[in-house]
């Protein structure tokens, strides 16, 4: 892959300097592509090839992400999915099952040097999510992020930051250490894996929230139990325009929010976010990695 940016002119003694971030919209992507496209960005950052970058997302079709660990066929009611016309992908990343439709999905992708970045991977991830506390506060919502649940877990060279056990194979059951409560609810979804001195973390950060289409290819010991989870639930996950309309004030648009968590990241991040494309190496090896990996059943039902 050919550098755009000499690597000697990223790196500053120990670490990164202050040169501009990339900033990235590639649109609505299928689950496959969405996934290599995220590793491909990492892959060409290790290199020196790219500046740090942050990208915003979409899916199509809407699909449901599990995590690295989790188990696809105990897990997911996979007629149900095609039933709905969902697609499906497993991360790279821990976490748990995620229905990803109507959201703003964001990606960060920076060197474990770069100044500022904690070594300590709960305490990264909280620097890195600070853009979506801002941006949760600039839509005029009292946002906080948790500080006592969980502890950094290191599992087969891939660090996530594990919450409680959590009720169901849902992501926004239970929050993490550092992730976003809004009115006590968790209304932000983010994980994140380092490898070879570089962080990926991604995220989801709802707009709407549609339950009743996520817990129906979600796998249950039985219906009573299906219908108890998603009780709980409802009182531990919300969305962005569910908070706003309960406070009567008038929901936005994926556009506004898109705008308005492009500045907050920004200011998060302390960096200067520039309008990029990805490069014909990136696209080339996510192309790769759509085919031979995200999009292989080998992937995405190994457990």
């Amino acid at each position: 892959m050919k550098p755009l940016i000499n690597s000697g002119q990223l790196r500053q003694d120990a670490g990164y300097d202050r040169s501009p971030w990339r900033f990235l919209h590639t649109g609505n992507r299928s689950p496959a592509e969405n996934m290599a496209i995220d590793e491909a960005i990492s892959l060409a950052h290790k290199e020196g090839a790219v500046p740090p970058t942050v990208r915003f997302y979409g899916w199509n079709p809407a699909s449901l992400s599990i995590g690295y660990f989790q188990q696809a066929e105990k897990e997911v009611d996979f007629q149900a999915l095609r039933e709905h016309g969902l697609g499906f992908v497993r991360r790279s990343t821990g976490g748990r099952a995620v229905l990803h439709d109507q959201e703003l999905t964001y990606s960060i992708v920076v060197s474990e040097r770069y100044p500022g970045i904690p070594a300590n991977v709960a305490e990264a991830y909280a620097e890195l999510s600070s853009g979506l506390l801002i941006g949760v506060r600039k839509l005029g919502l009292d946002a906080a992020m948790t500080g006592q649940v969980g502890v950094p877990e290191v599992h087969s060279g891939r660090e996530h930051v594990s919450a409680r056990k959590p009720l169901t194979a849902a992501c926004f059951d239970a929050p993490s250490k550092y992730e976003l409560l809004v009115d006590g609810c968790k209304i932000a979804g983010s994980a994140q894996m380092r490898g070879n001195g570089v962080i990926l973390q991604h995220g989801s950060i709802l707009l709407e929230l549609d339950d009743e289409k996520l817990f129906s290819v979600l796998r249950f010991a039985s219906p009573d139990i299906k219908q108890r989870m998603r009780s709980l639930f409802g009182r531990k996950a919300s969305a962005i325009n569910d908070c706003l309309r309960r406070r009567e004030m008038p929901p936005v648009s994926m556009h506004h929010l898109e705008n308005v968590f492009r500045n907050s990241f920004a200011e998060g991040l302390k960096a200067e976010l520039v309008n990029g494309q990805l490069t014909e190496g990136e696209l080339e090896l996510a192309g790769r990695l759509s085919s031979e990996k995200y999009g292989a059943d080998s992937w995405n039902y190994r457990r």
